[in-house]
């Protein structure tokens, strides 16, 4: 018998919340029976969205807060906040070992310091980073750090790659970790003193769990040559929002052309099923899901903005992540 996961929600972060997130634990339990839900926030209000939902009652728990982190508090407002906030005790659950993980559509930078304050960090890993799931022509890479952290070192970056790399074959075990680093560009001599030397590091690195592939720009990352793709926070939440930013810009555009004239609304008609693949090549929800490693325990970050099916999918992510035990990959890896 397979051992259920169980997964640590914060029902209260994130736009239309707790309905998207019931609707989202709904949606995932649809297709996955192996998950026990452990809902934190108010149950007044949580409740009566449940008992409108067709979710077997045995595969849930409603842990009753009333209080809550809010979107516009700073982190040290948030901390502030106290420990009886939605957020905080979906990350006490799993720093008690209630819970395998925790997943929370709140705010970040709370997000970020409660998770800080109350898991330790693994064992010769000096700096979490966050890290993402990002479309490329041949799948899917991981992306990081995507702003945890402005400033990294050398070795800050080397823990980087092995985390991806860890991630990377907890999400897809079937493919082989290739990482590269983000960089201005392909020759050894560009790029910071940082970056050099992490890359002269790597190269000198035996490691069976991945492949150092070199430096990588970023018109060349949804090639998908290489699926681990590592930056400090600064570099990587730039490139992040730049990526978001065109395709959002892409899909308005399309859209506004197909609209526009006749020639434009027949030409939508005539490339229909070409447009439905396109639309869900750049659909933000399937790679919903930030993951913040580095700590003894994984925390799960969904975006604020987005819907059920977005918070499904990041549930996903958490499925995947318990089972196929990411926290064991990193420190076996970590020296």
């Amino acid at each position: 018998m397979k051992k259920m996961i169980t997964i640590a929600v914060d029902a209260m972060g994130g736009d239309n919340s707790p309905r998207k997130i019931i609707d989202g634990i709904e949606l995932h339990h649809s297709k996955s029976n192996n998950v026990f839900y452990k809902i934190f926030g108010n149950k007044n209000v949580i409740d009566p969205i449940l008992q409108k939902k067709n979710i077997d009652k045995n595969i849930f728990d409603v842990i009753h807060t009333e209080d809550k982190i809010e979107g516009e508090d700073s982190a040290f407002a948030a901390a502030k906040r106290g420990k009886n906030t939605s957020m905080w005790l979906a990350i006490e659950s799993v720093k008690n070992n209630l819970s395998d993980i925790i997943i929370s559509a709140g705010n970040t930078g709370a997000l970020l310091v409660i998770a800080k304050m109350n898991l330790s960090m693994i064992e010769n890993i000096d700096k979490p980073a966050l890290s993402g799931l990002w479309p490329s022509k041949k799948g899917m890479s991981v992306v990081l750090d995507l702003g945890a952290n402005i400033e990294c070192s050398d070795k800050n970056l080397i823990d980087f790659s092995i985390m991806g790399s860890s991630l990377l074959k907890s999400l897809y075990p079937e493919e082989k970790p290739k990482v590269a680093l983000l960089n201005i560009g392909s020759e050894e001599i560009k790029g910071n003193e940082v970056i050099k030397e992490t890359y002269k590091k790597l190269n000198q690195i035996i490691n069976e769990d991945f492949e150092f592939k070199g430096f990588i720009e970023g018109s060349h990352i949804m090639d998908g040559d290489v699926n681990v793709v590592v930056a400090d926070g600064f570099t990587g939440n730039i490139a992040l929002k730049t990526a978001e930013g065109t395709a959002n810009f892409i899909t308005s555009e399309l859209k506004q052309a197909m609209k526009s004239s006749i020639f434009g609304k027949i030409g939508s008609l005539i490339s229909k099923n070409s447009l439905k693949k396109f639309k869900k090549k750049l659909d933000p929800r399937l790679y919903n899901g930030a993951i913040l490693l580095g700590l003894n325990s994984p925390v799960i970050k969904s975006h604020g903005g987005t819907d059920y099916i977005g918070f499904a999918n990041s549930l996903t992510v958490c499925e995947k992540i318990a089972k196929n035990n990411l926290i064991d990959k990193i420190k076996n890896s970590i020296n």
